[in-house]
């Protein structure tokens, strides 16, 4: 049998019956996720008799009332903007278009702690309206949930405007003539044609917005808005109960495979078909006089809210705390960028080769069970960054407690904390979280390989690693490159888990952002969070040049 069995993998043919490198990568990539659901359908009925009267009713009614005002503001704001810059021509537009994509780049804990120093009692509009008004009741209390929502909704908005966008843009123009001379209204047109056609991408921009939402807890914890990704992190630190941690993150799990099976509902069962592929677009309307000119403004106003604003007062208090800084201060930066650029580096390694060998055993196979594998390792990134990290420690721990008891009983001593609260432990989970990102990059680069060439390939006797590597990784370097790039970003910004699995003193960039911002001390955190925003601009420009690309 064994005989056999090395024939068939010498051959290639082992792929197809089984889909043995599929399960090996998977598995790993959905273990946390299986750990944390395990604890939420057993719970202890201490925890959650304890967690129904402190926290839980509070973080909860908080977390659907974010949810639903980031998923409302950032639909209303994203359409409206896709709308009017497909639809119409004003001013600027060309430029004004990519300018509304560049608040992406903005971590939402930047902004929150940015706004949060600008509009709070002693911030600094505040202060100069004082004079002018001596009550200053009237101004909004901007720690609060509706502070929140809104500094999300700034920054999470360009998920459903590129998404809508690109739905916009896929629709014929002879569809839109067509409905007009039946005599629909403009309003018309657009609720009933336009609308229906582009739902699946705004159902998927706005699940994403809602999905980034959820697992955010810096920005809520400034604002004191306190929800269930904020309650793992106090559950963890505070109480130091691992159990409690779990429950209360399979809970946060279940409300992410809520807003999943949402998002798949919305698109609803209902087809739509474009007729030709050749067929015209949109064609864009001219607006005339102070319209376009209004455009152009809102437009500007937009940008200059969501992204001029936070940059310029970072980059306004680095230059003023930047000559003051103590001896040495640099040299912490220096230590912070070090500490983030490796850990992305080796994320994004990690999960870019492991999206590779993922992609291609799938194509090698063409098994459907390898195909729900893939989706099974790259669900990670619909959940949490605390989901993530409880996921984690609890194997972990597990294996370190395990081989302490083996040394134990053998040689009579342990080797102490292995992976428990180190690098390795930090970047698995990273890659558990990330692995969607390069995955999709290089699954897509793989699909453009025509099945000729590995048919070819195969025809000339090459084995299934041998067309691994000499095939196809030469024809998808620039998507594993991409992958690795947007992962290498991701991890740049990523909080939750950094904070949660990071060895001890080992920060980053992330978490002496957060760490200064909360303690209010501004100057502290701006360098950091400007150089944490430059980095997100390298997949800003990189989704223009495709999207360039493809319109």
């Amino acid at each position: 049998m064994s005989k056999r069995f090395r024939t068939l993998i010498r051959n290639g043919q082992s792929w197809h019956s089984l889909p043995v490198l599929p399960l090996l990568l998977a598995l790993p990539v959905v273990l946390p996720v299986l750990v944390v659901s395990s604890a939420i359908l057993t719970p202890t009925r201490e925890v959650w008799l304890h967690l129904g009267r402190t926290l839980l009713p509070e973080m909860s009614r908080n977390t659907l009332l974010l949810l639903a005002g980031v998923g409302g503001g950032t639909l209303l704001l994203g359409v409206s903007l896709a709308w009017l810059v497909t639809a119409y021509r004003f001013p600027g537009r060309r430029v004004l278009e990519w300018l509304l994509v560049l608040p992406m780049a903005v971590p939402a804990y930047v902004q929150g702690f940015v706004y949060m120093a600008t509009f709070d009692f002693a911030g600094p509009v505040q202060t100069a309206l004082r004079p002018f008004f001596r009550d200053m009741a009237w101004f909004p209390e901007i720690r609060s949930g509706t502070g929140a929502i809104l500094v999300m909704t700034l920054v999470l908005y360009p998920y459903v405007y590129l998404l809508a966008k690109a739905g916009f843009r896929e629709q014929s123009g002879v569809l839109l003539e067509a409905a007009r001379v039946m005599g629909y209204s403009p309003a018309a047109v657009f609720l009933r044609v336009i609308l229906p056609l582009a739902r699946p991408s705004i159902a998927a921009g706005t699940a994403l917005a809602v999905m980034e939402a959820l697992a955010d807890f810096a920005t809520v914890r400034f604002f004191n808005f306190p929800t269930l990704s904020d309650g793992v992190i106090r559950v963890w630190h505070g109480m130091m109960d691992l159990r409690a941690a779990s429950e209360l993150a399979g809970l946060l799990a279940l409300v992410a495979l809520a807003i999943l099976l949402l998002e798949y509902a919305l698109r609803g069962r209902t087809r739509y078909f474009q007729a030709g592929g050749k067929a015209p677009g949109i064609t864009p309307v001219a607006l005339p006089g102070w319209r376009g000119w209004l455009a152009s403004a809102a437009c500007l106003l937009v940008v200059a809210v969501s992204f001029a604003l936070p940059v310029g007062q970072l980059l306004s208090w680095t230059l003023q705390e930047l000559p003051h800084q103590p001896a040495g201060t640099l040299s912490v930066y220096t230590q912070l960028a070090r500490n983030s650029i490796i850990l992305s580096v080796l994320a994004a390694l990690f999960a870019t080769v492991t999206a590779l060998l993922l992609a291609s055993s799938i194509r090698l196979t063409s098994s459907r069970v390898a195909f729900m594998l893939a989706k099974l390792a790259t669900s990670g990134y619909a959940m949490p960054g605390a989901v993530i990290a409880v996921g984690i420690i609890i194997p972990l721990s597990a294996f370190d407690h395990a081989l302490n008891n083996f040394l134990t009983s053998w040689r009579g001593t342990g080797v102490g904390l292995v992976l428990t609260g180190s690098v390795v432990g930090l970047v698995y989970a990273y890659v558990v979280r990330f692995l969607s990102v390069s995955y999709s990059s290089v699954d897509s680069s793989l699909e453009k390989i025509t099945p000729n060439v590995t048919a070819a390939a195969r025809l000339l006797g090459a084995g299934p690693w041998r067309l691994l590597w000499s095939v196809h990784l030469p024809l998808v370097v620039p998507g594993m490159l991409a992958g690795a790039i947007l992962v290498f970003v991701d991890v740049m910004k990523e909080l939750p888990i950094t904070m949660m699995l990071r060895p001890f003193g080992h920060d980053t960039l992330a978490v002496w952002v957060w760490q200064m911002a909360a303690e209010s001390i501004w100057g502290g955190a701006s360098l950091p969070a400007l150089v944490i925003v430059l980095a997100g601009l390298i997949p800003v420009f990189f989704l223009m040049r495709v999207a360039d690309r493809k319109f």
